[in-house]
């Protein structure tokens, strides 16, 4: 409350009339742009957003995606336990598969309809050639559609413009990793070139998994306790071309990860998991087209292929039993898949009437899975049993894990930016989906902005999101970890958010959010009467959550630069009356920069994760907190324009561990990396 005291007596400051004057005492304001779609004042815009821009990016000396997200107010970024996927957890909603988060790659979806998210083999995304990374907490379907249900992420690469000229760079550190890349942008006239390409592998941690599922079916054959499996090497290439209204991107990458703690969360050293990704989209944008009418249209098309491994999974260990046959060899399987994704949408913007900025659009998708393969040495009867033969290639078959399915949607939206008076801005947004497998959702957003002073802004904001279900969800079959239900529905949510944003001074600012969700619909694997069975998909959850979110930055001096910020949640299964678990209920980071001497910059972070309670049912203790120290240090113009920088992690080496998941699989939960460091080389010219 003295918080929420101290923003309103702000709204009474007074503010200089000139807007220039402002501008020189308060600075420039960053902007965003997934909100509604145009570029605007982050302060201003009808959301609660977060931008990280390329220059926070090597201050913070972050080498991976996932350590920018975790430095955003109310994200929390923990692991699955298969490959160590990354699961962005979103004001307490967790889930095994993270398909809750909408990530955009240049305002492009990047999600899989296999899984939902971005994909098993997934492997991280480099930053060498990130411009921004914009992220949105609370829905946005009635812009995007489906999985914009917790938060919407958008990568913005760099242009040719923002990668003038020519950069090496190389990388070494712990766990033998190794990174190099090369990127150069430049400008002949109208035409505009940026290609980048980067080779990089790590053998990954090697913390000890103490105990597994084998372990409580039969300790005398299982592997643990034994190391994580987190080996990646990873090929990025990218290419960006603009002529004029015309835009031609294209995207190749190629991972091939360690399987973690296993498939079946039981150890497994041997397999990997090769994946390829292509993406290509053309766009055209005219602002001349017609009077009053900013207009763009957009063809893009993804690929992403999941091929069999060259080791295949080992779900259970040699020796397994589960009382229909023994598997001397280990229960073993591989899989494969290819999908593919075809978009086609025209969206405009209307500036025609009078304190309206109206943005109308609509598009068409097919989501292709249109290739299934498998070889394996089981089937279910109920319980895994023993094929004739050893490892049998059921490809095409009815004894496959799921067979090739699509879908196709189309989609209309609108939205009006209404300046009722000076101060005062309401946005309205509708978005209609019609999906060929479950029929149609409808998803509005209604948010009002007061800009009371120049350093104050409050916003009062509502909106409904959906989460398409997965073809895993839906298709999945002979599995012995999940089973799917083609009757399953999409799952909905409701946000209301309150926030405000104050900045008192020039060199200090503050926001506060508050917030409240209904979840309803939740799809969960639902065990199955027989154990060894799996579990199969259902609509049986509802979870309800509120909490708050206060951030604040000061530029102490013009050499150093704090900022933090403080988030609190609780997330209830309305079904038990408990908490929903998982995601940490206190979360606080603090950041500083220090610019210490001239050309030498120190960073350093403070994470602190706590309270994190078990899942409904689940019987062991909390989850520990933990609190981890980043340092990093940067000496620009080493020599020539030569740049070298040194980041640690975990300074302390403290025993960070994300929750596994129900029952209890993995009992002792999944240990994240201890001390570990990387030496950068950077030379542009």
């Amino acid at each position: 409350m003295l918080s929420l005291a101290l923003v309103l007596s702000g709204g009474a400051t007074a503010a200089p009339s000139d807007e220039e004057d402002l501008t020189l005492a308060y600075g420039d304001q960053p902007t965003v742009t997934i909100a509604t779609g145009r570029q605007q004042a982050l302060s201003r815009a009808p959301a609660v957003a977060t931008v990280i821009t390329a220059r926070d990016i090597e201050a913070m000396g972050a080498t991976e995606l996932d350590q920018v997200l975790e430095s955003v107010a109310g994200l929390h970024v923990s692991v699955s336990s298969f490959a160590y996927t990354p699961i962005y957890s979103i004001r307490g909603i967790f889930t095994a598969y993270n398909p809750h988060v909408l990530m955009l790659v240049n305002g492009l979806p990047v999600t899989t309809a296999f899984l939902g998210n971005r994909g098993a083999g997934w492997g991280g995304l480099p930053l060498e050639n990130v411009a921004r990374v914009e992220v949105i907490r609370g829905p946005g379907s009635a812009l995007y559609g489906a999985e914009a249900f917790s938060g919407v992420i958008n990568v913005v690469t760099k242009t040719a413009d923002e990668a003038r000229g020519t950069e090496l760079g190389v990388r070494a550190g712990s766990f033998r990793s190794r990174d190099a890349w090369v990127q150069h942008g430049s400008r002949h006239g109208e035409l505009a070139t940026a290609v980048y390409l980067r080779s990089g592998r790590t053998d990954g941690q090697k913390r000890i998994i103490e105990s597994d599922l084998q372990t409580l079916i039969n300790p005398s054959i299982s592997l643990a306790p034994g190391p994580l499996s987190l080996s990646r090497e990873a090929v990025d290439a990218r290419a960006d071309v603009s002529f004029r209204e015309w835009r031609l991107r294209s995207a190749y990458q190629e991972r091939e990860v360690g399987a973690g703690t296993g498939l079946a969360e039981s150890l497994d050293p041997y397999s990997r998991f090769p994946t390829t990704r292509f993406y290509v989209d053309l766009t055209y944008r005219s602002a001349s087209l017609a009077p009053n009418w900013d207009v763009s249209a957009d063809l893009d098309f993804f690929d992403v292929r999941e091929k069999p491994s060259d080791t295949p999974f080992m779900l259970f260990p040699p020796g397994a039993n589960f009382g229909l046959g023994a598997f001397p060899d280990g229960v073993l399987g591989n899989p494969g898949r290819a999908e593919r994704h075809g978009h086609a949408g025209v969206s405009a913007f209307y500036t025609g009437l009078a304190r309206h900025q109206m943005r109308i659009g609509s598009g068409y998708r097919l989501e292709d899975l249109y290739r299934t393969t498998e070889v394996k040495n089981f089937r279910l009867a109920p319980a895994p049993q023993p094929l004739p033969g050893g490892m049998v290639d059921v490809t095409g078959t009815p004894d496959i894990y799921l067979t090739p399915h699509r879908r196709e949607l189309t989609y209309v939206f609108a939205q009006d930016e209404w300046t009722l008076a000076e101060d005062w801005v309401l946005t309205t947004g509708l978005r209609y989906d019609h999906y060929s497998d479950f029929g149609d959702t409808t998803n509005p957003r209604l948010a009002l902005v007061w800009n009371p002073a120049y350093n104050l802004v409050i916003k009062a904001l509502h909106g409904r999101a959906f989460r398409a279900p997965s073809f895993t969800e839906q298709f999945s079959i002979n599995n012995p970890v999940t089973i799917g239900n083609p009757g399953l529905q999409p799952e909905t949510i409701a946000t209301s958010e309150l926030a405000f944003s104050w900045q008192p001074t020039s060199t200090v600012q503050s926001s506060l959010s508050l917030f409240e969700y209904d979840m309803r619909d939740i799809i969960r694997f639902t065990p199955n009467a027989v154990p060894s069975t799996g579990a199969t998909a259902q609509n049986v959850g509802r979870q309800t959550g509120h909490g708050l979110e206060l951030e604040g930055s000061w530029a102490a001096t013009r050499e150093l630069r704090l900022t933090g910020h403080l988030s609190l949640q609780r997330s209830i299964d309305e079904a038990t009356g408990q908490d929903a678990g998982l995601a940490p209920r206190q979360r606080v980071f603090v950041r500083s920069d220090w610019r210490f001497a001239p050309r030498w910059q120190c960073g350093s972070a403070v994470n602190h994760v706590a309270d994190r309670r078990r899942q409904p049912g689940d019987a062991r203790r909390p989850v520990d907190d933990y609190t981890t120290l980043d340092v990093s240090l940067r000496r620009e113009k080493l020599f020539g324009h030569a740049d070298i920088s040194v980041q640690l992690q975990n300074l302390f080496d403290s025993d960070a561990r994300e929750p596994s998941l129900a029952p209890g699989n993995i009992p002792n939960d999944l240990p994240l990396p201890g001390r570990t460091f990387h030496v950068q080389l950077q030379y542009r010219h």
